[in-house]
């Protein structure tokens, strides 16, 4: 199984979308316990195919075959789950670890729980077998992004990565300023995480929210998303490395309950397309700003 896929224009921009949670490809080795269906509900199923036509519009496609339940490149290669483990960690081999909230709450690197009350496992996973997932899957797209990076900075000077996820209805409700219809509050369409300004200039996250505001989306601003590891590595705003994280809520497009793809799935595609192509003219402006002072 090849971990990932990349798939490039003939021409490129500095602007690269990634999608590292709608792998489908499960491992021989994966040997879960809990029901497969469970399993899919937590892929970001069908997030590759809304971004597949960046290549059209001059961006490069960078997407993840391994499933997000097998180990999650959204997450820093050391947030592993000690509860998970079958024996010490080898730390003189392979460096300490340092758990977060996440791997507290069963989503760190390698997930425990599919949601609470449901693991994934009924065994412990040793530590070689976390490494060799490591080894073929985290870096490999770890340093494809990386490198796909460098290289639109060195031809360019800027870059802009786009990390794409999508979102359960159920989680898409922003914690502040909830807009409320008929005393109901109402969930974001996008969330854009930039991590509170850090890893993306305020101007394309600015001019982003507004394009799709446009399109008559609700939109809302790391809230309740701010963005994890892959945009954390990447993003550099001051030196002209913006990486920006984007949540779609899945209703959108698909029946949460069944998976499949909503009948108007490809109307919304071809917004996906207008947000790509915005996100590519957004790019060349700014490189001829640029190329002009």
């Amino acid at each position: 199984m090849s971990a990932l896929y990349v798939k490039k224009p003939e021409t490129p921009l500095p602007v690269i979308f990634d999608s590292p949670h709608s792998g489908r490809d499960y491992p021989d080795d994966f040997n879960f316990a809990c029901k497969f269906e469970d399993l899919e509900k937590i892929e970001d199923r069908y997030v590759d195919d809304l971004f597949s036509n960046a290549p059209d519009h001059g961006a490069t496609l960078l997407a993840a075959n391994f499933p997000r339940s097998y180990i999650d490149a959204n997450r820093a290669a050391d947030d592993i789950d000690e509860n998970l483990l079958g024996a010490p960690w080898p730390d003189t081999l392979h460096g300490p670890i340092y758990p977060t909230p996440r791997s507290d709450s069963g989503i760190g690197l390698i997930s425990r729980l599919i949601r609470p009350g449901t693991p994934i496992y009924d065994r412990p996973l040793q530590p070689e077998e976390i490494m060799n997932r490591i080894r073929t899957c985290y870096e490999p797209y770890h340093d494809t992004l990386r490198t796909l990076i460098d290289q639109a900075f060195y031809s360019f000077g800027q870059v802009w990565h786009i990390n794409c996820h999508s979102m359960p209805v159920a989680s898409a409700f922003p914690k502040r300023n909830i807009r409320i219809i008929g005393g109901q509050s109402i969930p974001s369409d996008f969330v854009l995480g930039d991590r509170d300004g850090t890893t993306c200039s305020p101007d394309f996250t600015r001019a982003l929210t507004d394009h799709l505001r446009r399109e008559g989306f609700r939109v809302t601003v790391n809230d309740p998303f701010r963005g994890v590891e892959l945009i954390r590595r990447s993003g550099l705003p001051t030196r002209g490395r913006h990486s920006l994280q984007i949540e779609i809520n899945r209703s959108l497009y698909m029946n949460e309950e069944t998976g499949a793809k909503r009948s108007d799935y490809g109307s919304f595609k071809a917004q996906i397309d207008k947000m790509i192509r915005f996100c590519t003219a957004y790019a060349q402006d700014h490189l001829t700003r640029r190329a002009a002072d």
